[in-house]
């Protein structure tokens, strides 16, 4: 039997528990199996805080856990591709998936892309997404601190967030089409029985409008008819955060695989589409409950189905997958440092590797400009700075002058090459939490190779001839935030002209009220208009032609 260096047994699409659990079992098979994702391994449940439901664990964040799983799937041999797919072919004996970082073949398809936040419809809903309305109480709970905010949804989501959302709201006003929450009875009595929240029946909000924020939401009582008009005070304004389910991430697959009429993916008993080998597990498939402990059921059914049809394809084509060696990646590895533990603790060791795994491949050195104030947030940009460099030769800190013309700026890391020329790519704030990776492929990128890209989105990017301004706010617990991020350094490191810098939003108050930013990611391009929600190389570069 022949073996075959490019070719898989599974292509996994979609990192979330379904993937990873797949990949769990399929590489511990001795199967050679990729995750693909494209945004951040764990999918939605790392914006959950704490799940207590998950049978054997008392209570976890949603990260932390499948932080776990992603570990464990490692440990087994699995591999893993940070890429957004645009296709599947899915015609032959040797299957194809099309990425924008290089086609990958296989012979089994697992499709795990779970769902995203289902928009209701209401009048100023899509006006004023960013502006007031939103779909994330961890990404965008902070941003209504003091204020009203209003819970659209009587299901789990609904019930559980309210009770999350009384951190920083003054008062949480839930407002549900039913007479009840349709949510397990536990969930819904925290919701009930707290004093910060009232409950609204039998209502459906008609619209919701305002100047540059809400100052005004409509929801009318289904029994009477009657509306209800709820005005922000004078100056003030209000949030309003919609859970109404999701909406499965099926588009690229209607051509290829069976969908339900709500765009749901057809399988049978275990988990098969209607094509061979090409199988669906999570909260993409018809389902009567969407929990962690059912997608990774359907991740392990699946997977053992998918082992039995990848050994079917290695007999009939006589090609064998070559499995993924971690000894040969870890040797290749560039030798850290001598007491690279000495970073004050703010690097753990995995970390670390991740660090040596990345500044092995890069091409170059860079300094970290840094620009300071007096503030604690400076120390604590410089500190991580220096942890970073201790790892590698081919990083270097510097402190420069911070005789800027714009103070409100202070403090931010610049990442310059070695002869101190801009690059182009800074973050204002401490790039810590979900932004720490972002902040990594941002080194690589400058320094090179950097990410590969398609050769129609290479040539768009030189074709850039004018000076782009690219700003972005997040969040450091947002988990859209760093696609929005990657993507446009990408493009600032492969062209001079622009620039793209990242603004920690909690530090730099001015930036948001400027923009009246209560939702992340916000991207501003040249001064224009806000952009919200998370958007990729082609979006981005569809936007600066446009301009």
């Amino acid at each position: 039997m022949k073996e075959n260096k490019k070719l898989y047994d599974v292509a996994v699409i979609g990192g979330g528990p379904a993937g990873l659990t797949a990949a769990i079992y399929l590489a511990r098979a001795r199967y050679r199996v990729v995750v693909i994702e494209k945004e951040k391994f764990g999918g939605q449940i790392t914006i959950t805080s704490e799940v207590v439901n998950y049978p054997g664990i008392e209570s976890i964040s949603g990260e932390e856990l499948t932080k776990r799983m992603q570990k464990q799937a490692d440990s087994f041999g699995a591999e893993f591709i940070k890429a957004n797919v645009s296709a599947i072919d899915v015609s032959g004996d040797v299957k194809k998936v099309v990425t924008d970082r290089g086609d990958i073949e296989c012979f089994g398809i697992l499709i795990a892309t779970g769902a995203h936040p289902r928009m209701i419809g209401f009048d100023g809903e899509a006006e004023f997404r960013g502006h007031g309305v939103a779909y994330c109480a961890t990404c965008d709970g902070e941003f209504f601190t003091d204020k009203e905010v209003f819970v659209i949804g009587g299901g789990f989501a609904a019930a559980e967030e309210s009770v999350f959302l009384t951190k920083y709201a003054k008062h949480v006003t839930v407002i549900m089409r039913g007479e009840d929450f349709s949510c397990a009875p536990s969930a819904a009595e925290e919701a009930k029985n707290n004093e910060k929240i009232s409950i609204i029946y039998n209502s459906v909000v008609k619209s919701v409008s305002g100047d540059s924020s809400l100052k005004e939401i409509v929801y009318t009582n289904k029994k009477t008819g009657e509306d209800t008009v709820y005005t922000a005070e004078s100056g003030d304004t209000f949030g309003v955060f919609v859970f109404a389910g999701y909406e499965p991430e099926t588009e690229l697959f209607k051509n290829a695989v069976e969908l339900d009429q709500s765009g749901y993916i057809v399988t049978d008993k275990n988990q098969k589409t209607n094509v061979d080998g090409v199988y669906a597990a999570g909260d993409v498939c018809i389902k009567n409950l969407r929990q962690v402990v059912t997608a990774v059921g359907d991740g392990a059914l699946a997977a053992t189905e998918l082992e039995k049809y990848a050994a079917e394809m290695q007999k009939k084509t006589d090609m064998r997958p070559v499995l993924n060696k971690k000894e040969a990646v870890k040797k290749s590895a560039e030798k850290p440092k001598e007491n690279k533990e000495n970073n004050n603790g703010l690097l753990t060791p995995d970390i670390i590797a991740q660090l040596n795994a990345v500044f092995a491949r890069m091409t170059s050195n860079l300094v970290l400009e840094l620009h300071l104030d007096d503030r604690n947030v400076s120390s604590e940009l410089r500190s991580y700075m220096n942890a970073i460099a201790e790892v590698s030769d081919k990083i270097t800190v510097k402190t420069a002058d911070t005789d800027l013309d714009n103070k409100e700026e202070l403090p931010f890391v610049r990442i310059c090459k070695q002869d101190g020329t801009y690059t182009g790519l800074a973050f204002h704030g401490v790039p810590g939490g979900h932004e720490f990776t972002s902040f990594v492929l941002g080194l690589y990128n400058a320094a090179g190779p950097g990410q590969p890209l398609t050769d129609d989105l290479a040539e768009k990017i030189k074709t850039i001839d004018k000076p782009v301004d690219i700003q972005i706010m997040v969040s450091l617990s947002c988990t859209m935030c760093p696609e929005l991020v990657t993507a446009a350094q990408k493009i600032a490191a492969s062209n001079v002209n622009v620039r793209a810098e990242v603004f920690d939003i909690n530090h730099f108050g001015n930036m948001k009220d400027k923009y009246n930013v209560m939702s992340v990611p916000c991207m501003v391009i040249n001064n224009s208009a806000p952009m919200f929600g998370k958007k990729d190389i082609k979006q981005i570069l569809d936007i600066i032609h446009e301009i």
